[in-house]
């Protein structure tokens, strides 16, 4: 994995998010039982205090497909970017907003 951020580096005084704070993130995946449990898993690495009440779900029309929101407590731009980069490749995950 590349140590190169996402994001080009941002003054904090520049920075359109202030930390911390709650920070919503949308990802999509397989309409899977194990979908889900990984996601929650992989976002307690990153923000421990994270929960289940901090997770919406909405199926997909057809019901292929669900889409979770995930809500963060968000420390630091490092942060947010390896949460980025960890869903971004996880092999389940479609796509992450």
């Amino acid at each position: 994995m590349s140590d190169i951020p996402l994001f080009p580096e941002i003054p904090p005084e520049q920075s359109l998010i202030e930390y911390p704070s709650d920070f919503p993130i949308k990802i999509m995946g397989p309409m899977h039982d194990d979908f889900e449990r990984a996601i929650i898993d992989l976002v307690l690495r990153h923000d421990p205090s994270f929960h289940e009440g901090k997770l919406e779900k909405r199926p997909s029309s057809k019901g292929n497909y669900l889409g979770l929101t995930v809500t963060v407590l968000a420390v630091s731009r490092e942060q947010l970017d390896n949460l980025y980069r960890e869903l971004s490749s996880h092999p389940m995950v479609k796509m992450v907003l």
